[in-house]
């Protein structure tokens, strides 16, 4: 191992693994609604992920802001656990293929060490791309289709996201640190970036979840079942809506988001032009074989 290596913590006995791509999330300023880190945890139980390191927490987290803690063993003794940023790997179902998942929590300090310990990561275990999983908060009505927006890593894999190229410029968190730095090691990249109405922010959102997970299923070819968060999500737009009905200025403001969201539809232009007939059909081959309809071969 080199010294490198060792001064990142990087374990020795990593496992061979096969093409594998790396997913990550992480908690915090990145994670509006708890949408990112809910769509890695679900990730995690979905595809039976198995531990595979985590980073030392001691050299980037704040313990006052990051707090450890406390947990009861045998009902006697204490033990301290410490928050940080952990990795598992999970085979694809129905591939060859093996993922790496970040569950993260943005470090307080040394953010340049910290992606160079995860790229420590990327180069011994041979990760082909990366993903990121984020979500904002916009004025995106909560009625409507949660809007996702991506960052490729080149022309080329921008427009073959399927997604509203993101405009943002301005103060960033540790996916936007993470994403450029993983352009600049060589290793591409993907950022989605799931739109939460702020308006809601500070509960759980599952619809966004489920959202960041479709564009995960589109990005590897691959079912990623949604399990019971459909009717979490379901449930979640009942409860915003009941608040909303309560609260006169919350239902027009809900309401001005919504006109407002018609009209930039009316003004996108459609342009089928750019897409032929076979990349349409081969889109469509791919959906089936994911979701085991005809000619999916299952």
């Amino acid at each position: 191992m080199s010294e490198r290596e060792q001064r990142a913590g990087v374990p020795s006995d990593l496992p061979d693994l096969v093409d594998p791509v790396m997913i990550t999330a992480f908690e915090g300023w990145n994670d509006a609604g708890e949408a990112a880190s809910s769509a890695l945890e679900h990730l995690e139980l979905s595809w039976d992920a198995e531990p595979l390191g985590s980073i030392d927490p001691e050299e980037y987290y704040d313990f006052q802001v990051t707090r450890p803690l406390v947990r009861l063993a045998g009902g006697v003794t204490r033990r301290i656990e410490w928050q940080t940023t952990r990795l598992s790997t999970a085979k694809l179902p129905g591939s060859g293929r093996h993922v790496v998942l970040v569950n993260g929590i943005e470090p307080n300090l040394r953010w340049r060490s910290f992606c160079a310990e995860l790229l420590e990561y990327v180069d011994r275990l041979g990760v082909t791309k990366v993903i990121n999983l984020g979500a904002m908060l916009t004025d995106v009505p909560h009625t409507r289709p949660t809007p996702v927006r991506g960052t490729g890593y080149d022309t080329a894999s921008a427009k073959k996201m399927g997604v509203e190229p993101s405009t943002y410029q301005g103060p960033t968190g540790i996916v936007g640190v993470f994403h450029s730095l993983c352009i600049e090691a060589g290793v591409p990249a993907l950022s989605y970036w799931a739109e939460v109405p702020h308006y809601v922010s500070q509960a759980r959102v599952p619809k966004a979840a489920i959202a960041l997970l479709l564009r995960v299923e589109e990005a590897l070819d691959v079912e990623v079942p949604l399990g019971g968060l459909p009717e979490q999500a379901e449930e979640w737009e009942r409860t915003v809506n009941e608040m909303a009905d309560a609260d006169d200025e919350v239902r027009e403001y809900v309401r001005q988001l919504e006109q407002q969201a018609t009209e930039d539809d009316e003004e996108k232009p459609v342009d089928l032009a750019e897409a032929s007939g076979d990349e349409i059909a081969a889109d469509f081959e791919r959906y089936l074989r994911r979701r085991g309809g005809p000619g999916g071969g299952s």
